[in-house]
Parts: C-alpha cells; structure tokens; sequence
C-alpha cells in the first residue's frame, strides 16, 4: 500500500498509555499517514463522533482502558451506525482478542484484525492491506434486486454452478470441487446467495435451486471425466432441508445421476448440521439410502451446529468439513488448533475424510498438513469459478509448494 493511499485515510487511535499512543501515531506516521487523531479511551473517543463533521475511516483501538474500553466503545460504534474499519490491539492473551474479534464481527464492524503489542509497522501494513483488498472488490448490485426476479430465474433455471477446487493436502493433488451456487441480474452482476437464497425459501422454490444445481453439477463432473487428471474427480452438492424432506429423494437422485452418465460415488452431498437436526426420521431414512447407493455424504460447517457429535454418531457420513471459522489464519490461534486437531484424530478414528473450508495462505495449508487434515479447500488455492474456467485452471494446476 503506497504513502499516497495511505496519506488520504483519517485515523483514529485510541490507546490510554500515553506512550504508546504517541509511538503508535509515530508509526502510522512513518507509513505515511497525514490525518490522525487521538483519543485516550473510549468516551473521548466516542465525544469525536459527537461532531458531524468527523469521521475515521480506520479506527485502532485498546481493549484494556480505564472510563470506557475498548469492548464498550465498540458496542457505542455499533449504537451510533458508525462507519469504519477497526484493528484492535492489546497485550492481552491471544484467546482474549479473538473473542473480542468475534464480538466485533457480531455487532457488524468491519473488522481488520486484532494485532498483539507492540505495533509494528508491518504488522500494521497488512492489515490496511486487507482493507485495501475489500475496497477494490467489485461492488454489488447498486439497487435491491427485486424478488420476482429471484423467483422468475429459478423458474427459469438461470441459477449456475461455479466450482471451487478441493485438493488432497498430502500429495496436492486435485481430487474434486463443491458447487456453489450463483445468479446474475440482468446487468451482469452478481447477486449474492445470502439474498436470493432467503428469497427462495420463503417462496418454497429451494427444492428448485437443489434440482437444478444437481443437474448441472453431474453434467459438469462427468465433462471432467474426459481429462486424465481428473478422471476420479468427485463434485460436492449441497441439499437443502426441502430435499431431504422427501421420501422419494434418494431414489429421484439416484435416476438423475445414472440418467447424466455419473457414478453416484463421484458425487458427495454435503447437508448443514441445522439441516440434518429436523424433521429426522426423513433424513435418516434418505440419508442412509442415499450412502448405500453409493453418495458420498458430508456434513458441512462442523462445529457451527448444536450437536456435532450426536449428527456423526446418527448419520452414515463419508466425510467431514471444518467451517471457515475454524480455520483461517489457525497458526495465530491456539484454541483453533486444539480443535482441528481434535476433530481431525476423531474423523481418522471414524474413518472420515477431513475437508478444511477458508484455507486462505501457506501458513494455512501448512498448519493443516502437519495435523493431517485430508483435503483442503479456499482462496489459497482458487476462488469458486465457472465450469469452463474450472476446467481450463485445472489443466493447468500445479499443487502448493
């Protein structure tokens, strides 16, 4: 990030021990920011926002202050509306900061990152990088996307699968790819699924949506099979809770599959741990048929639901995908590790494969080896991406180094 970026950024630091507020502002100094402005706990920092006129676009904060910390002042920003990005910084214990980037998150500040003391330049550097990333991100639709429109295309089937590989972390290998639902307005971009997705529920056409992404993700698979590299490769289908509602599910699937030229084994159907929790006597009865005419089946965001291990010990699965939350940036984060670790030797014990979703560097992937996790799937290897594309990034794959 160069001087020039840096120096058209307002800062607000908040930091009680004067020296190192006055060091930490020497710092950004030092990156080139012109427009900082200081505040020795929460309230004082709050008192700026009284101001119409100002505003922060990147925010550093204490956690630990006297009148007001740093968790209160960013419960006060949420109050406000205000709109910022944070990093927080403090001595604290790393365990302590990450359930404070947590609460942050889920009061819906944009959050940075939470940076251990002493502030370094380069530490600050990345994570205004970050920031930098996202602001160049293509922006969404600039108005709602009306729901009629939501609702025509899946009547239409204009819903499309885009691919996001997943690869064996001891040998690199690409063993297959989760499709990952997409739509585009009518101006080309992309609407996001956490805004069509309800959409389709509340009009019950996510039966809909599953049928199609199926449908298009066997044809997809079996266009692999024509390449060397990829002849075993498998697809991963999400189903919704809809699908699993029905008894003739397994059997319908089944036919859909053999009809397009796939074997069942080449296909894995991932179902949410809140999914696989209702209506249980239709989930298990589908599930179960399922596994025996050869699916793989997956439950998907391990650790985000209410009962992991009571979902494991009921249903016949062939696979095990550790949410993001989990798993990014792991080596900063002990208790992250404990868990993957935990979960890793119990899925070896049932004799599950281990997907690690939000795999996002090196640091990632080679944490997540010398635990050994199965496979891997994230940014660090690729984004999601259309069939075509998928295949001609595949052709030209070369595993991690």
């Amino acid at each position: 990030m160069s001087e020039e970026n840096l120096s058209l950024l307002k800062f607000l630091v908040v930091e009680d021990h004067d020296f190192q507020r006055k060091a930490l502002i020497k710092v950004l100094q030092s990156l080139g920011v012109q427009n900082i402005t200081e505040a020795s706990d929460g309230m004082l920092a709050l008192e700026h926002f009284c101001d119409a006129q100002f505003s922060a676009d990147v925010i550093v904060c204490d956690l630990d202050m006297p009148n007001m910390d740093g968790m209160e002042f960013i419960r006060r920003l949420h109050d406000i509306g205000a709109k910022t990005s944070l990093i927080l910084t403090s001595a604290l214990d790393k365990s302590l900061i990450s359930s404070v980037e947590t609460m942050t998150r889920a009061y819906g500040i944009h959050l940075l990152g939470g940076i251990e003391k002493p502030v370094t330049p380069d530490k600050l550097i990345e994570m205004l990088r970050q920031r930098k990333q996202q602001a160049t991100r293509s922006p969404g639709p600039k108005n709602p996307t009306p729901e009629a429109f939501i609702i025509e295309a899946a009547k239409l089937k204009l819903y499309e699968p885009f691919f996001q590989p997943k690869v064996e972390i001891a040998t690199g290998q690409l063993k297959g790819a989760e499709a990952l639902a997409r739509l585009r307005n009518n101006d080309g971009q992309f609407i996001p699924p956490d805004v069509f997705i309800p959409v389709l529920e509340k009009n019950g056409l996510i039966d809909d949506l599953t049928w199609i992404m199926l449908e298009r993700s066997a044809a997809a698979c079996l266009e692999w099979q024509r390449y060397p590299s990829m002849k075993d490769a498998t697809v991963s289908v999400n189903l919704s809770l809809a699908s699993l509602s029905d008894t003739d599910l397994a059997d319908r699937l089944t036919k859909q599959v053999i009809t397009a030229g796939l074997d069942p084994k080449q296909m894995i159907l991932e179902i949410t741990e809140s999914t696989a929790m209702t209506d249980v006597g239709h989930c298990l009865e589908n599930l179960t048929r399922l596994r025996m005419k050869g699916f793989g089946l997956s439950i998907d965001d391990y650790g985000t639901g209410y009962s992991s291990m009571q979902q494991l010990s009921r249903i016949p699965f062939s696979e095990l995908k550790i949410d993001r939350s989990f798993v990014s940036d792991i080596t900063l984060y002990p208790q992250r590790q404990v868990i993957l670790a935990s979960s890793i030797d119990m899925a070896r014990r049932l004799g599950l494969k281990v997907v690690a979703e939000g795999v996002e560097s090196i640091a990632d992937w080679n944490r997540l080896k010398e635990l050994g996790c199965t496979m891997a799937q994230g940014y660090f290897i690729a984004k999601p991406m259309p069939a075509a594309d998928f295949v001609q990034w595949a052709a030209g794959y070369t595993p991690p180094q």
